[in-house]
């Protein structure tokens, strides 16, 4: 996860049977889908971190943005990644708890993909390590796809369009779900966004935000609800995990990162998500308690839930009707642009 300081930085189908593919496929017809050199870097963001041994390639996220969507990566067809993270809803799937293989339910809410190459840990309880532990997870879970990896990256090597694109992307061989994790992870960490209103704001354009938002912004950052302790830097979350209640009240509640860590510290803690898109991405919470941003800001305003873990910068804030409604408004302004162009292709390698 970016260190605390660059907060500064935030305020400033078949077309697998050809052998390289062509890689315009986007709105705009002259738009590559995946330029030569990587994805452009909206404002408000810094570069992407390739990993050395996952370096990007035009090739290598076109091939990840097929598997992406593509249903025959799960036991019984009928189950993508972007079942669960859909354009459409901001690359979540706009439910309170996600549903996988034969419509089981899962017990939590499905984040967003947007922005995820400036993190690290992955889950919501940080228990993958790194995008590529992190795509290929779903394909084993009994609940979600069902699948084993390697019946999964068999069934993938017998598809002769797939076996051309991981030629092209990684050269000769058998295909192996190293290959898919690695593809799947190059091309989510093309789903971006930046340039938002008040990326535009920082960088000078004072008509950007109107006086609500701009309102909402002093709410944000002020030494009362200092809602930037833990949505901080360019991507407004400073990866770290925290109690703020939801679902404490239960019976038996998710203990979160504490069934990795086992640490007492860590229970009913859950990974702060960015609030970049955040308008688009509810319902909200890890287990998709909250549908609106209202009452989110609510919750927060109330003090969360009260139980042993919660986080002591979680407390009762006494926000004015104005103030909670400005702070909305101001979440809505982190809305902005680099994902849009990213569709569901049309065909699929056969």
């Amino acid at each position: 996860m970016l260190p605390s300081t660059l907060r500064s930085l935030a305020t400033v189908s078949v077309l697998a049977v050809i052998f390289v593919p062509t890689l315009t496929h986007s709105a705009d017809a002259d738009r590559p889908l995946f330029p030569k050199d990587g994805p452009t870097i909206p404002k408000g963001l810094v570069p992407i971190f390739w990993p050395k041994d996952n370096p990007y390639s035009p090739e290598k996220a076109e091939l990840g943005w097929l598997l992406f969507f593509d249903k025959r990566l799960s036991a019984d067809n009928t189950i993508s990644c972007a079942s669960c993270h859909d354009p459409k809803f901001g690359f979540t799937d706009g439910e309170k708890i996600s549903k996988g293989i034969r419509g089981q339910f899962g017990g939590r809410s499905a984040p967003t993909v947007i922005n995820r190459a400036f993190s690290l840990d992955q889950f919501w309880d940080g228990r993958a390590k790194s995008l590529e532990e992190q795509a290929i997870g779903p394909i084993a879970n009994p609940i979600e796809m069902g699948h084993t990896h390697d019946a999964c990256s068999s069934g993938i090597d017998a598809i002769p369009g797939y076996k051309k694109r991981f030629t092209a992307a990684f050269g000769p061989g058998p295909i192996s779900i190293d290959h898919i994790a690695k593809a799947i992870a190059t091309f989510e960490r093309t789903v971006l966004s930046g340039n938002s209103p008040y990326d535009k704001f920082e960088a000078g354009d004072k008509t950007a935000l109107s006086e609500g938002p701009q309102r909402g912004m002093k709410v944000f950052f002020s030494n009362n609800a200092r809602c930037d302790s833990c949505h901080e830097g360019i991507n407004f979350t400073n990866g770290k995990y925290t109690n703020v209640g939801i679902g404490m009240d239960k019976p038996k509640p998710d203990l979160g990162r504490f069934e990795v860590t086992k640490k007492e510290e860590d229970k009913g803690a859950f990974k702060t998500p960015t609030l970049r898109e955040i308008a688009k991405t509810g319902p909200y919470m890890h287990d998709g308690s909250l549908k609106t941003l209202e009452e989110v800001v609510e919750h927060y305003n109330k003090g969360g839930i009260k139980n042993p873990w919660l986080h002591q910068d979680v407390r009762e804030l006494k926000l004015t009707d104005q103030d909670k409604k400005d702070l909305v408004e101001f979440l809505k302004a982190l809305s902005g642009e680099g994902w849009q162009h990213i569709q569901a292709p049309k065909e699929f390698p056969k």
